[in-house]
């Protein structure tokens, strides 16, 4: 059975790929643009190119249906707060634990990319049909990662132009982000920030893993104290280039690892009766860890202003999740740093 979708004005101009990916949004991209080449999607009868433009009324007709699209990433339970939005970006605070795209074996998990579609989708069903002719208002497009196990700000972009805008901005280094770590040790104290400059590969040995190699791309992190505990200390850090588990990777280089990371520190939790001396849990009663993920929080990011005012940014904050304030104000109570 054929479809037939007419172009209104708010979509003229649009190039047909991105078109359908409104109208169809749990379809990926590369399924879309497949159908188009294959003669299943005709633009005013003819056949068309996925980065054909639209015009005014223009009839698109698509012969494949929803029983063809491929599985669409899968969403949450629980919905995904947004810490800014304008008409242009959204930044989301992503809960640990959460991948930010399907997991490669894991494909039946949930992930963030689900749960952006998943509520473009609820807002189309919200506004109704009349009002958005059938297309969710936006294709969510994550411009940039973070780790499963990190929690804190990702960016996604609304439009393509504002997805090209931005991955411009990275690469020109004009988009600041910063984490906080709480690492094992104490981080020695310096004036202003301090730098890590080490060149990062992928560990032959291991696949999945990064280390520091001579003949690595070269990576530099910026480093600063937060706040110290006997034994643990909360960095700033801010990554000047982006590769895969840098700031974990740097740290754990200097001897200063993630409090919590399998792959590269030494723990997968921070129990309280291992920080607090003569702890000792009631009898019969399981201990239950006041952290069990990453120690990596994405706390800020700073944006430029899209439409290139260099005296205009955006600067959003991702408040610290429960089981890092939890860890956080412990180690100040039963750890404080006497010097």
């Amino acid at each position: 059975m054929t479809e037939y979708l007419e172009v209104g004005d708010k979509r003229v101009g649009l190039e047909l790929d991105e078109f359908l990916c409104l109208a169809y949004p749990m379809a990926n991209k590369g399924f879309v643009r497949r159908q188009i080449r294959a003669g299943q999607v005709l633009l005013d009868g003819a056949q068309a190119r996925p980065s054909d433009r639209l015009r005014l009324s223009s009839v698109i007709s698509v012969e494949f249906t929803e029983e063809d699209l491929p599985a669409a990433p899968l969403a949450p339970a629980q919905s995904i707060p947004v810490l800014h939005e304008d008409d242009q970006i959204l930044v989301v605070n992503k809960p640990a634990g959460l991948a930010v795209e399907p997991e490669r074996w894991r494909r039946d998990a949930a992930c963030l990319s689900g749960a952006l579609l998943a509520d473009v989708v609820q807002r189309q069903e919200e506004q109704g049909a009349d009002e958005t002719q059938g297309l969710v208002e936006f294709r969510p497009r994550l411009v940039h990662r973070i780790d499963k196990g990190t929690s804190g700000c990702v960016l996604v972009a609304k439009t393509l132009e504002s997805e090209r805008s931005l991955r411009r901005a990275f690469d020109e280094g004009r988009v600041g982000k910063s984490y906080l770590a709480l690492i094992e040790g104490e981080y020695p104290r310096a004036e202003g920030w301090d730098v890590i400059d080490r060149p990062l590969a992928p560990d032959p040995r291991r696949t999945g893993r990064m280390r520091v190699a001579e003949s690595g791309k070269p990576s530099r992190t910026r480093v600063e104290v937060a706040e110290c505990f006997a034994g643990f200390t909360l960095l700033r850090c801010e990554p000047v280039t982006g590769r895969t588990h840098q700031i974990r990777v740097h740290l754990a280089s200097e001897g200063f690892p993630l409090a919590v990371d399998p792959l590269y520190g030494h723990r997968d939790a921070v129990l309280l009766s291992e920080i607090k001396r003569g702890y000792r849990p009631k009898p019969g009663a399981v201990e239950r860890p006041l952290i069990e993920r990453l120690t990596l929080h994405a706390h800020t990011i700073r944006l430029p202003d899209l439409a290139g005012d260099p005296q205009n940014s955006i600067t959003v904050e991702a408040p610290l999740p429960k089981d890092y304030s939890r860890v956080c104000n412990q180690l100040a109570k039963v750890r404080p740093l006497r010097r």
